[in-house]
């Protein structure tokens, strides 16, 4: 089934050149002085598109549960509608009672596309308040993330940045280029970090170039450069995620390590603020800042976040003021905020502990002059010789895998992104206008959606290979 021009998303073009500006730092209400740690949490909300409208339309999940409401949870529809939006209702009251509450939000753009596609003008007028109104700019942080929440070390290189490239142009088509200039930290699906060290290198290449200065990460998914595990304290401030491809080349972004699981409760519940509680300042080359709990879940996702979250979400605000805000030592933050605070203070991204993906000692150990050739067969030997040894990168969660057992949906992934790259990867500027090139990079980043893998064989993967024909269609 073809799309129509005016119904694609609005994906590809061009933008203005990414901001260096401070984001926060004019704004900000905090005092680093005052503060010994901080808690900064996001949300994260997805819908995946799915092939399965009126004569096979492409319309959002939502819209399907909501179209389908005795059929698995799709009863809970309304119930997420209303979570996709009321940060809209719950920052404004906040302040309104004289809090100061922080929250970074995370939307794939797909799950944007699903609201506008629906028509639910209420939820993009909530967000639009928090994102585009100036009195509540300082406390809403959103996160740049992959257009169709795709995995990143299964996602064919050469997509990354389009996935990177398509959220922003999507995200600036809702709220604006001023608000887009204001996203400057980043959101791994799945929080996956991939371990390959030319996609790693690719992938913090890619944010950079959009103007990214921060990366969240699992803190299970990254090392030491000696290969030991993260210190406790370093789990508490930013480190400098170094990635060093197959040429010997290097690059490195600011992370900010997500602590523990990826269960909702620690959000819902907000025990970031009970962990910050317990940290205290540290000392990062010569200069005292504060420690930060970063941590992320689902905003819609299970009854605790649904249910309890409101509750905890107000009684904890209320006691952080009642303490007298910024006086008690221990406060909200956004990622952007506090890095320019400490960094206003002195500190240098150079100053930060240094990291890298995930079981990368190995293969570094392994090879004594970098090349191309090298690495390949350093990873090839590791692969036989070391049975805990992968390049599956590393998410939330450790007993789930990307790759194993996906083939049917990896390969034709694979097959329609070198297709789109052999029709369209040219010079000509113009062609990322044309409708063609705009449909066929759709059903590419659609087909790259982690859903159709995380949600099993069966329904799921015959969307993946729905999707999969007609990409191919449009390309040959």
């Amino acid at each position: 089934m073809t799309v129509t021009l005016a119904s694609l998303p609005h994906i590809s073009g061009t933008l203005p050149a990414p901001s260096a500006d401070p984001v926060f730092l004019a704004t900000t209400n905090l005092r680093l002085d005052a503060i010994r740690a901080a808690f900064a949490c996001a949300l994260h909300m997805h819908q995946p598109t799915i092939p399965a409208g009126h004569n096979g339309a492409l319309i959002s999940n939502l819209q399907q549960m909501f179209e389908h409401p005795n059929e698995g949870d799709n009863h809970n529809a309304s119930v997420f509608a209303w979570c996709y939006g009321r940060m809209g209702e719950f920052i404004p009251e906040l302040v309104a009672q004289g809090c100061n509450p922080r929250m970074m939000l995370d939307y794939s753009g797909n799950l944007l596309w699903g609201l506008q596609q629906m028509g639910r003008e209420d939820i993009l007028n909530n967000l639009k308040q928090i994102t585009c109104d100036r009195q509540f700019q300082p406390y809403v942080e959103w996160l740049g993330t992959m257009w169709s929440h795709a995995v990143v070390p299964s996602t064919p290189i050469p997509d990354l940045k389009l996935h990177i490239q398509a959220w922003r142009h999507y995200f600036a088509s809702i709220f604006g280029v001023d608000a887009l200039q204001r996203v400057r930290g980043f959101s791994p699906p799945e929080m996956h970090l991939p371990n390959h060290p030319d996609t790693l290198f690719e992938y913090i290449e890619a944010l950079k170039e959009c103007g990214y200065r921060w990366l969240l990460v699992q803190e299970h998914s990254v090392e030491q450069l000696d290969g030991s595990g993260l210190t406790q304290d370093q789990k508490y401030i930013p480190n400098q995620l170094v990635a060093r491809n197959s040429n010997g080349e290097t690059i490195s972004i600011t992370a900010l390590i997500k602590t523990q699981g990826s269960d909702t409760k620690l959000v819902a519940q907000m025990q970031p603020y009970f962990e910050a509680k317990t940290r205290s300042k540290q000392s990062v080359s010569n200069t005292v800042i504060p420690s930060i709990v970063s941590q992320i879940a689902d905003g819609e996702n299970g009854g605790v976040m649904m249910n309890e979250y409101p509750r905890d979400l107000f009684r904890i605000y209320h006691d952080i003021r009642n303490a007298g805000n910024n006086t008690s030592g221990v406060v909200a933050i956004n990622g952007t905020e506090y890095l320019e605070l400490i960094e206003a203070a002195g500190v240098r991204e150079d100053d930060y502990p240094k990291v890298q993906a995930i079981q990368q000692h190995k293969i570094w150990q392994s090879v004594d002059q970098v090349t191309p050739e090298a690495v390949e067969q350093a990873i090839a030997h590791l692969k036989q010789s070391d049975d805990r040894f992968h390049i599956d990168g590393a998410s939330w969660t450790n007993d789930l895998s990307w790759v194993k057992g996906y083939e049917n949906v990896l390969e034709p992934m694979i097959e329609l992104s070198a297709l789109f790259h052999q029709k369209f990867d040219s010079e000509d500027p113009t062609v990322a206008a044309r409708a063609d090139y705009q449909e066929a990079l759709l059903y590419n980043l659609l087909l790259q959606t982690s859903c159709f893998r995380y949600w099993g064989q069966g329904t799921w993967t015959d969307y993946a290979r729905e999707l999969y024909q007609r990409g191919k269609a449009i390309l040959s």
